[in-house]
């Protein structure tokens, strides 16, 4: 299996490193600042004493000093990082509290006067969804047709019980409007959000990133709840002492949520950087880089990436990279147009590939694609795969991998397809052609006819086989026609 292509670093997700990089062929830094803001749900306009999780600096800690001028806190961190990479790009971040809340004029003073320093070639505004005025987005709209604009949006959570909660004073309709508007106008939006709120749950956490995945986002933020001194938040814990993910739990989420994501939606932020001396849960938090390798560890033992999710073909094409060798003799017994045929014949270049199909339009396809690939250790036959015993005879306990595609040709006759009864006879023939390390992959279809009907067939039959083969399913979703896989491997338990 290929890591994941948008990193150069061996992330199995799209970095902003990679991004930066590749549109400013530079190295480029964010350059954290306070621009004094305040926010809405501060001052009474929304609501009053901020997110529960807040602090005092505003979710800024690592901004500059709001005391000091713009030019003089992004000369301090500039200063720093010229030393180590001089020749370096940088964006002005504006980070702390709400910032578009405030006059155009002070907005369009600040956003200026940064963008007029040597080497900037951006800004990344970090605000909320109720605080963008029609006038600051023409502004904005203006603003990015000359510099690279990141407009940065808390939503946190898209349950509004959790919202209500943690006082976030904006709705999720509100929030869905916004994306639409800036991006109408083809800004960037990154989102922000939370993992481990109070009383949320793992399947909760994954619907905000299954819903921003509808959403025409280009990047987000994961955050893990900290508990900070002096907050709503440390009161609420102290009071109910509600759960804190351990950093399992944390890593486990964020892995499944990035196998969710879109592959096209940039990663800003995969952990907290809280204050080590306003920490109060959880301590695994202070150390970032453990964090870090632990979920990119975590994903290489699952062998998944960002975007895993987003076809059912990537989880039958990691069963067979996980099971197959270069010598092994595999069958593909629902050719197709080929393409699952020529997946196979990349792995078992020293092996052997049989195929079956009942059109002929799915052999030539397939024997042409083959052949341009200059792929020539292979066998089709125009046969129903029920038939593979009686073709395969002599391979009896010989065979690594028989892989199936239920449904029907793609771009072809829909009225001709598998059905449950030559298949379920093809199955269980196939057992019989299995070596001892040998699986069966089924990739069904129930959003037809016959699809439907090979699904209830199927799980009868699969239900009678789980006393002597281990069988797993897999779904990328809850949606009953999508396609799913089933995996029968030998229980060597079982004599």
């Amino acid at each position: 299996m290929n890591l994941f292509k948008y990193t150069f670093d061996n992330k199995r997700y799209r970095t902003l490193n990679y991004e930066l990089q590749n549109k400013f062929h530079s190295k480029v830094f964010k350059v954290s600042l306070n621009g004094g803001f305040t926010c809405p749900n501060i001052d009474g306009t929304k609501g009053y004493g901020g997110c529960i999780y807040c602090s005092k600096e505003g979710s800024g800690e690592f901004a500059g000093d709001k005391n000091k001028d713009l030019v003089t806190q992004f000369n301090e961190v500039k200063e720093i990082l010229e030393k180590k990479w001089p020749n370096s790009k940088y964006i002005g971040y504006f980070q702390a509290n709400t910032n578009t809340y405030a006059p155009l004029n002070v907005l369009k003073e600040k956003y200026e006067t940064i963008l007029n320093l040597p080497n900037v070639v951006g800004l990344s505004i970090s605000t909320r969804p109720d605080a963008i005025s029609d006038e600051v987005l023409d502004y904005l709209d203006e603003l990015n047709k000359r510099t690279y604009l990141t407009v940065e949006l808390g939503l946190q959570t898209i349950h509004p019980t959790t919202s209500k909660l943690i006082n976030r004073c904006h709705s999720l309709e509100c929030f869905d409007e916004m994306v639409k508007k800036l991006r109408k106008r083809k800004i960037n939006v990154v989102v922000h959000i939370i993992n481990g709120l109070p009383y949320e749950t793992k399947s909760m956490m994954l619907e905000t990133v299954r819903h921003l995945n509808k959403l025409h986002i280009n990047g987000i933020k994961i955050h893990m709840l900290h508990i900070l001194k002096d907050t709503a938040l440390e009161k609420l814990y102290e009071k109910e002492k509600f759960h804190v993910l351990t950093k399992e739990e944390y890593v486990d989420i964020v892995c499944d949520q990035l196998e969710i994501l879109r592959d096209d939606i940039v990663i800003h932020r995969i952990t907290g950087d809280p204050k080590s001396d306003d920490l109060i849960e959880p301590s695994w938090l202070v150390k970032k880089f453990g964090v870090l390798n632990d979920i990119d560890k975590e994903l290489v033992r699952r062998n998944t990436y960002q975007g895993f999710n987003s076809s059912i073909l990537n989880r039958v094409r990691q069963l067979i990279d996980n099971n197959i060798k270069d010598n092994d003799i595999v069958v593909d017994a629902t050719v197709g147009n080929g393409k699952d045929t020529l997946f196979l014949s990349k792995i078992v270049t020293k092996g052997y590939i049989y195929g079956f199909d009942i059109q002929d339009s799915a052999i030539n396809n397939t024997k042409k694609l083959l052949e341009e690939n200059n792929v020539n250790n292979f066998k089709l036959f125009k046969k129903s795969h029920e038939y593979i015993l009686d073709v395969l005879k002599d391979y009896k306990n010989k065979i690594s991998l028989v892989l199936f595609n239920l449904g029907y040709l793609p771009n072809s006759n829909s009225n001709i397809t598998t059905n449950y009864k030559s298949t379920i006879k093809a199955i269980d023939n196939s057992l019989k052609l299995l070596n001892a390390k040998g699986v069966i992959i089924i990739t069904v279809y129930p959003g037809h006819l016959e699809g439907k009907k090979e699904d209830v067939e199927l799980s009868k039959y699969i239900d009678k086989l789980k006393d002597k083969y281990l069988i797993s399913k897999f779904h990328n979703d809850n949606n009953e026609i999508s396609p799913y896989v089933i995996y029968i491997k030998r229980n060597r338990k079982v004599s």
